[in-house]
């Protein structure tokens, strides 16, 4: 039996494809018939074993997020590869602790790095996709937001939850403004994730206190959220143009 491709010919940009998320969403897209343009910062290596795994149909890109043109870059690099982009994945992002007791100058500098990485950056991608589906026809905008987002954060990674919130709001605006011009656009809010930065923070803090309140008792796996990033991207799914759509295990609802 002949497997289903329904994302057959998309090219579509992953912002920190190199991580446990991002590969999971460039090996789900993959399957599934696109061609995933991956993006990295650092990690070239984890990048290029990534493009074999799916057969070498796609492309590693480098850029900075943290730097002010390096979403413009990306952008740039991925028009000339594929000249028509289908979608964009926002899922880069940084979650750094700040005290409330730090310097101002500390506060001041975390609150502007986790901004740039996981909001400016995605705001700056989103733009120059819109423009670019105007006049090829249309395209489909996922942005990975957070439970955090949603229902606050915890007091040392405030900015993170601010950065996430307002990612759900832009992805709102855009639906409202331009889905009637092709750009589409919904917002993944994952709690949990099976992910380095998860295992990490189970160990700083204990699986109770880091998993206590989800009704399920465990946490998401990457593959979920790629599973629901590629149902999100076909065609037949214009109508969540706007929606939030949340993957925490009961520990949030709306």
């Amino acid at each position: 039996m002949k497997m289903e491709k329904p994302l057959l010919g998309q090219a579509i940009v992953v912002t920190g494809a190199t991580g446990g998320v991002g590969a999971a969403i460039v090996e789900r897209l993959s399957l599934e018939g696109a061609q995933p343009i991956i993006h990295f910062d650092d990690d070239e290596t984890a990048a290029k074993r990534l493009l074999a795994r799916i057969g070498g149909n796609g492309l590693i890109v480098q850029a900075d997020l943290s730097e002010v043109d390096g979403p413009f870059a990306l952008w740039r690099k991925a028009v000339d590869f594929a000249g028509r982009v289908h979608g964009l994945v926002n899922n880069a992002g940084t979650r750094t602790a700040i005290s409330i007791e730090s310097s101002p100058e500390e506060w001041k500098s975390a609150w502007q790095r986790e901004f740039q990485v996981n909001f400016f950056a995605a705001a700056d991608l989103c733009k120059e996709a819109i423009l670019h589906f105007r006049t090829e026809g249309g395209g489909r905008i996922v942005n990975i937001a957070s439970r955090s987002g949603q229902r606050g954060a915890a007091p040392d990674v405030m900015h993170y939850g601010a950065a996430k919130a307002a990612m759900i709001n832009l992805t709102k605006s855009i639906a409202r403004g331009f889905g009637c011009e092709g750009a589409t656009a919904v917002c993944i809010a994952p709690g949990f994730v099976r992910t380095e930065m998860a295992t990490t923070l189970i160990a700083e803090k204990g699986k109770l206190e880091t998993m206590g309140d989800i009704p399920i008792g465990d946490m998401a796996e990457p593959a979920e959220i790629a599973e629901l990033v590629a149902f999100v991207l076909r065609y037949g799914q214009d109508s969540l143009n706007g929606a939030t759509i949340d993957v925490n295990g009961g520990s949030y609802i709306r």
